[in-house]
């Protein structure tokens, strides 16, 4: 898997329905993590972080709702959007479902096309770089369109992993990335890389970023792991 996909954790215990969405996700570039009940899904989450939850209502044991007020209640999983798919239709049960702290709410039976389009609206919330947008921090801009980076209006060289590392931070600015989690983004889960890799490259970034003057963006968090700004 590349490291550049984002993953889409679907939570859905009817095996068909389960399997038509994560064909259709990953046709469409995700990569799929599946849980088949509630359980399964926390356990997921907490091993292999997702960018995005498409999440069932009805499932046996622990539903959904319980699923989406778990993950909201908790500071390292609250801002993952989550997309409650449900056969509730009525408007007291959507508000319950958003009042929970699902960012959309999704009718069955659904059109995959549209549920299509809804997963990327919340992609390009939470991974912008991802759908080719430009992010902006401070003075430096970088364009995942046309893969360009300049700060200050001088144009920066970077390589693809740096590349990829700026692109983490200018996402989430202020947030601070652990190796582990940069290894997971930026590496991918496939690859063995060791974490002190993780420092070269911080390095090489840190040099690309100063090579025109200004202060060094990166900041490194004692004990805990890098963020910008």
């Amino acid at each position: 898997m590349s490291a550049d996909q984002p993953a889409v954790l679907v939570v859905e215990d009817e095996l068909a329905q389960r399997e038509v969405l994560a064909y259709n996700l990953e046709a469409d570039g995700f990569r799929v993590i599946k849980a088949e009940n509630g359980e399964e899904a926390l356990l997921l989450v907490n091993e292999d972080t997702p960018d995005i939850i498409v999440l069932d209502w009805m499932m046996p044991n622990l539903s959904g709702i319980e699923v989406c007020r778990r993950l909201k209640s908790k500071s390292d999983t609250r801002n993952i959007p989550v997309i409650m798919l449900s056969a509730r239709s009525e408007e007291v049960d959507k508000v319950r479902g958003l009042e929970t702290g699902a960012d959309d709410y999704v009718v069955k039976p659904y059109s995959v096309v549209e549920l299509m389009a809804r997963v990327r609206a919340q992609l390009r919330r939470v991974r912008p770089a991802t759908v080719g947008m430009r992010l902006e921090f401070e003075d430096i801009v970088l364009d995942a369109e046309t893969h360009k980076v300049s700060r200050s209006e001088h144009p920066l060289k970077l390589g693809p992993t740096e590349f990829r590392l700026l692109s983490t931070f200018m996402e989430k600015p202020g947030r601070v990335w652990t190796r582990e989690q940069l290894l997971d983004r930026v590496w991918g889960r496939d690859i063995y890389v060791d974490t002190r890799t993780v420092d070269v490259h911080i390095g090489r970034l840190r040099k690309a970023l100063t090579q025109h003057g200004g202060e060094d963006p990166v900041r490194t968090v004692r004990g805990a792991g890098y963020a910008l700004g």
